[in-house]
């Protein structure tokens, strides 16, 4: 899969702002970028096919763990998930309740907690970062409990961009990656904690999506020739659009990459190495050599669907951030994917 080499000229917005206007459409002056959360997601109920979630991965250099919780309007979901790189384990629990169990924050600041009888998860601002408490009687036949410490350091970056479809169809999202974590994962009496450095990934997103989509994104945080470096790739479904949600964070400081990337992989093969690049110059060049292929399909209802294959692995490779040498990447864990969804 490629994209057309594109470079944009994307907006930084350095204010406040609504992400809709009056009208419940998207405030054209909303479009944009920034280094901080900015925009209050105020979506009316008169918009169709809304997409609401904060999603979570923690990872050392031995484990991830995933949480969280979402709003597609036909139902709300929380979900946990661990992968565990020495011994190749990956357990994954899902719940379903009704639509509008709990009420879904407009910003970033604000707590999700999903009550299920088969899981808990719990994602709450503890005022110097999110604290991540997953509870469940039986992940994998065994007992889990989670809990993780996200700190948000006063001044680091964040990428922060909406994505404009059409007036009716947006989507803000937040990536935020690099954050330091702590904490610990306990199944039955075996507990796993982060071996520091560990860090925080949230993907949090609020809009109004096509009714088809299919995207590509890939994302890691460690520390990489003396620094601590973080990289958020995205493809396909911003195409067109005039943004992109690319940029690194290296050392807390955001560089926004305003190209599309090229993501060459082989949709029959995906455990095949990947190849993801800057279009239009070498900003980016990484390889990404997986090592466990996590599938998640939905499986069809009523022509709705969705399909991801979220591959766990390293990049090597080249990035070069604003005002800076380039920077060689080698073995960063993390992981890219592919998600095609009709919803």
């Amino acid at each position: 899969m490629t994209a057309t080499p594109v470079t944009h000229a994307e907006p930084e917005l350095t204010a406040p702002v609504m992400l809709c206007g009056p009208d419940g459409l998207l405030n054209r002056q909303a479009i944009g970028w920034s280094r901080h959360p900015l925009h209050t997601c105020n979506l009316p109920d008169s918009l169709q096919r809304k997409k609401k979630w904060n999603y979570w991965a923690v990872t050392s250099n031995d484990l991830l763990f995933s949480a969280t919780i979402a709003d597609i309007e036909r139902l709300q979901l929380a979900g946990a998930y661990i992968f565990d790189r020495q011994t190749q384990r990956h357990i994954e629990k899902t719940v379903l309740q009704s639509p509008n169990t709990i009420t879904i924050p407009e910003t970033i600041a604000g707590d999700m907690v999903i009550e299920h009888p088969d899981m808990r998860v719990a994602l709450t601002d503890d005022g110097s970062g999110t604290r991540i408490r997953v509870a469940a009687a039986d992940f994998g036949g065994m007992r889990l409990q989670a809990d993780i410490a996200v700190e948000r350091p006063e001044g680091h970056e964040t990428l922060n961009v909406v994505i404009p479809w059409t007036d009716a169809q947006f989507q803000y999202t937040s990536k935020q990656n690099t954050l330091p974590a702590s904490g610990y994962v306990q199944l039955d009496d075996e507990r796993l904690d982060f071996a520091a450095p560990a860090f925080g990934c949230l993907d949090y997103g609020r809009g109004v999506w096509p009714e088809y989509t299919v995207w590509n994104w890939g994302s890691a945080s460690g520390a990489q020739d003396g620094h601590t470096v973080g990289l958020n790739l995205g493809g396909q479904w911003t195409d067109g659009t005039g943004m992109t949600e690319n940029g690194l964070c290296v050392d807390g400081r955001l560089t926004k990459i305003s190209e599309d990337l090229a993501f060459e992989y082989d949709r029959a093969a995906m455990m095949e190495p990947w190849h993801v690049s800057t279009a239009a110059t070498d900003r980016v060049d990484l390889l990404f050599e997986p090592e466990f292929e996590r599938v998640s399909e939905s499986g069809r209802r009523d022509g709705f669907f969705s399909s991801a294959h979220q591959i766990f692995g390293c990049y090597s490779g080249r990035i070069t951030p604003d005002g800076d040498r380039p920077i060689d990447v080698r073995e960063l864990f993390g992981w890219i994917e592919e998600h095609e969804a009709r919803w």
